[in-house]
């Protein structure tokens, strides 16, 4: 139950690590950092500011987590970052806190966030991410639970990306992904719903065949939009998948791709 920080990191005193927190060399914490049980900050990671990071963590080698925001706008006004339990960073990724518009950033359990990954301030990521090598995330992003985005993707700032949504790689994402969905280019447009995720998360044949036919009303039929959402209430208002992605489709302030 004893902690273990090597010889050259450099701890502040005031940081509260957990039991069974590892520390390895030339690693530096700060004063307002909080670190859960049996989490690890390996070689040359950095964690500063109002940081929280919940248990079984790794943060991995040359990462650099908890700096103040990149936006001309913050005064240096107290934000946090929050990450949650059993979370792996690899290596040199970034994590800014929030700023005022939000005060946090905020990332989910168990994501994977891999090589030279970059969070900007105020994102709010759920549980159960993937962000690919150099994924690239502007301020205000949102992404939903079990979203995978591809390798070296750019996401503007505000976009929202629903829930199991896939996005692939060296695709430049400028508006929001509905859930279920598959998405991909330069820009990025989407290219059906995301069956092979579904199938791979154990969603029904039958619901994954409804997605299909609420997606196909929605992006690739002649109707209007607001006729297929009237329609798709009326038929399937009982399966909560589709009305989660026409809600998503109804709300979305940039934009849907389509």
């Amino acid at each position: 139950m004893t902690v273990r920080i090597h010889s050259t990191a450099v701890v502040d005193a005031a940081a509260e690590l957990g039991p069974e927190v590892v520390v390895e060399p030339y690693a530096i914490i700060g004063s307002g950092v909080r670190i859960g049980d049996s989490t690890t900050v390996a070689a040359r990671a950095t964690v500063v500011g109002d940081t929280k990071i919940g248990s079984g963590c790794h943060i991995g080698i040359g990462s650099v987590v908890g700096t103040d925001p990149q936006d001309l706008k913050f005064q240096g006004e107290r934000t946090t970052l929050e990450i949650g339990d059993s979370t792996h960073l690899r290596e040199y990724t970034t994590i800014n806190r929030g700023t005022a518009a939000s005060g946090s950033t905020v990332i989910g359990r168990r994501c994977y966030f891999m090589s030279y990954v970059h969070v900007a301030h105020d994102c709010r990521i759920g549980d159960d991410v993937v962000l690919a090598n150099a994924v690239q995330l502007g301020g205000h992003v949102a992404i939903d639970d079990n979203a995978q985005i591809g390798g070296a993707t750019p996401i503007h700032q505000f976009v929202h990306i629903g829930t199991h949504a896939f996005v692939g790689g060296g695709s430049r994402v400028p508006n929001d992904v509905p859930p279920y969905t598959m998405a991909v280019g330069n820009p990025s447009r989407l290219f059906g719903i995301n069956t092979e995720g579904l199938r791979r998360a154990d969603f029904d044949p039958e619901l994954r065949l409804a997605l299909k036919r609420a997606y196909r009303l929605l992006f690739n039929s002649a109707w209007p939009r607001i006729d297929a959402v009237e329609f798709l209430r009326a038929e399937s208002g009982h399966i909560p998948q589709v009305m989660e992605l026409v809600s998503f489709v109804e709300r979305s302030e940039r934009g849907v791709l389509v």
